[in-house]
């Protein structure tokens, strides 16, 4: 099996993300046109207002961090990102209180908030988008395509969604998650 390193990302059928042999592929060049443009303007608009920003991702994996560092010229914009698909991750980068995931779930409102605020304590970004979700089977306790995203911006207010996106596959989720995540990031630039 190749390394990682040699597996080319590719975003097919508006989202459905597949592995194949081969170089790595910038996934920002094979997203719907919708959602590069909007990665566009909101980078521009941070460069403009000289707003940085930071994600932390659970169920995106890193998607949009990817993308807010693809577009050449904005990426200055982009402070940091964190990647905490594990409870223990979320914990230990983001400092959520475990006592609060076991009392509401990974997937939820609360832990979105507490990621949010965990991201602006641990960066120096001035806005934070923050996501937790299930992209894809959740399990008997969850419900595939539930996902929270909390937008905090330093010195103002904290911003939450619930999406509930279906059954329509993890690629699927995370485009649909990613357009709603910028859409909270450019609301928090207002």
């Amino acid at each position: 099996m190749p390394s990682r390193t040699a597996m080319e990302m590719s975003v097919m059928n508006e989202g459905s993300l597949s592995l194949a042999s081969g170089g790595v592929n910038r996934i920002v060049d094979q997203l719907p046109d919708d959602v590069e443009a909007a990665v566009k303007d909101l980078l521009a608009v941070a460069c403009e207002r000289d707003v940085t920003l930071a994600t932390a991702e659970s169920c995106t994996g890193g998607l949009l961090a990817a993308l807010l560092t693809d577009v050449e010229g904005c990426s200055h914009v982009f402070e940091r990102g964190f990647v905490t698909y594990t409870e223990d991750a979320k914990t230990e980068m983001l400092g959520v209180d475990r006592q609060l995931i076991d009392a509401e779930g990974a997937v939820s409102k609360a832990v979105a908030w507490a990621m949010a605020e965990g991201g602006l304590k641990a960066s120096e970004a001035d806005i934070v988008l923050a996501v937790t979700g299930f992209a894809g089977e959740a399990g008997p306790e969850g419900e595939a395509g539930l996902v929270h995203l909390a937008c905090a911006r330093r010195g103002g207010s904290l911003i939450h969604r619930e999406e509930h996106f279906g059954n329509v596959g993890r690629g699927r989720i995370r485009i649909q998650t990613i357009r709603v995540a910028i859409e909270m990031m450019r609301e928090a630039m207002r």
